[in-house]
């Protein structure tokens, strides 16, 4: 994944923005993703699902609302109507600077925002909401306590997540004034619905009135466990995976993907430091992730390094022996590599050499399933030792580093 910072002029300021973009360069669509009320772009949930959802070819612009996070202005003068106003605006870029984004994501109230922009954005393909309100006035209950003082004065300041906020009577009028229940039966595009049946925030029941005022084709996945916020990282890669599964049905991903540079490189790996030690991983077909263990500082994500070692190899032993066996004719019918990758020490492994310390070792044990004799499981046995990648890490390999420019 690269990131690219960028400034859009808003419905009335600069905002601010991220273009995430996947590593290999081959983008199947753009999106959208909108943050949840008083949020901003960079909070882990948003950063987790735009950047998982880039290795699914995905380009995805997180930003700021106006008046929040890195952008300008003040919270106070904004509504939910001007943050409509700021995805047109957004959509509008990236339509003249890069192409029409297809795909609308938002969490919470920013879900809710997303779904009033679709009505204006024939071009829009599909629709995801987070954990979003029924209606922009469910963030009321948030400020209850204020709503006498912002009746008779026309403001009054709230604390809303441990944050102090303005909150001002045009707001209050803004979110009564919008129906969307009766907005989104127009819509009539693909529309995916994530919620928790444990979210606090923004109950389930909310989840259930957009799904029933929707249009088919919609779908609706619960995120078991997950809290509104998806602070658990596990949750939000959990979401991004369902919308990456859910969107091929309306994004078809291209035929081959293409590497990073034009060398022809066989494999990209792509790491963000920003991601622990969770790396992404592309072939010229296939996606896939690695990481380490939590006892190592990795989120363990995906295999290790050393266990994709072994993967390699197990999986080019395996088809080695099954090509031996057909060619045999042999009843062979499944066939088990069970493989272990630590360092030992010479005397250890009952061998002589001039090496100084723990020598890298592999071990690798055979389980056949078929009617097969000693004579053929023995020779089998041998096979397994004479496939490529085997052969590849027994002999002197040459590693050659450089930097591309």
């Amino acid at each position: 994944m690269s990131s690219q910072v960028l400034e859009i002029q808003g419905e009335t300021e600069l905002l601010y923005a991220n273009l995430e973009l996947p590593a290999n360069n081959k983008i199947r669509s753009y999106a959208i993703f909108a943050h949840c009320f008083t949020c901003h772009s960079n909070l882990r949930v948003v950063r987790d699902i735009s950047r998982n959802l880039t290795s699914s070819g995905i380009g995805v612009l997180r930003f700021d609302f106006t008046g929040l996070g890195k952008s300008d202005g003040e919270f106070s003068d904004t509504n939910f109507s001007s943050n409509v106003g700021d995805i047109l605006a957004v959509y509008n870029f990236m339509e003249k600077n890069y192409k029409a984004p297809e795909l609308l994501i938002g969490h919470s109230l920013g879900g809710t925002a997303i779904l009033m922009a679709a009505t204006k954005l024939p071009k829009i393909k599909a629709l995801v909401t987070i954990g979003s309100p029924a209606e922009p006035s469910h963030v009321r209950h948030l400020f209850n306590t204020a709503l006498p003082a912002i009746e008779a004065s026309g403001e009054a300041e709230v604390n809303i997540g441990g944050r102090p906020f303005k909150i001002k009577k045009q707001f209050l009028e803004d979110i009564e004034n919008t129906d969307l229940l009766s907005t989104i039966k127009d819509i009539k595009k693909p529309y995916l619905i994530l919620h928790s049946p444990q979210d606090t925030i923004v109950g389930i029941e909310n989840a259930a009135k957009l799904y029933s005022n929707a249009f088919h084709p919609k779908s609706f996945v619960s995120l078991d466990g997950a809290d509104h916020l998806l602070s658990n990282k596990n949750d939000a890669i959990y979401v991004a995976n369902i919308i990456a599964t859910w969107m091929s049905k309306y994004f078809p991903p291209e035929d081959k993907l293409i590497p990073l540079s034009t060398e022809g490189e066989q494999v990209v790996a792509h790491l963000d430091l920003d991601n622990d030690f969770t790396t992404q991983i592309f072939t010229p077909n296939h996606h896939l992730t690695a990481d380490e263990p939590k006892s190592f500082g990795g989120q363990n994500l995906g295999p290790s390094p050393y266990e994709l070692l072994n993967a390699g190899l197990g999986a080019c032993t395996v088809m080695t022996i099954k090509l031996y066996a057909e060619r045999k004719g042999w009843d062979l019918k499944e066939v088990f590599v069970y493989l272990t990758y630590d360092k030992k020490h010479a005397d250890e492994l009952n061998i002589e050499t001039e090496e100084v310390g723990k020598i890298d070792h592999i071990s690798k044990k055979i389980k056949f399933h078929g009617d097969l004799n000693d004579e053929q499981k023995t020779k089998l046995i041998q096979i397994a030792s004479k496939c490529p990648v085997h052969k590849t890490l027994q002999n002197k390999v040459i590693i050659e580093t450089s930097e591309i420019v």
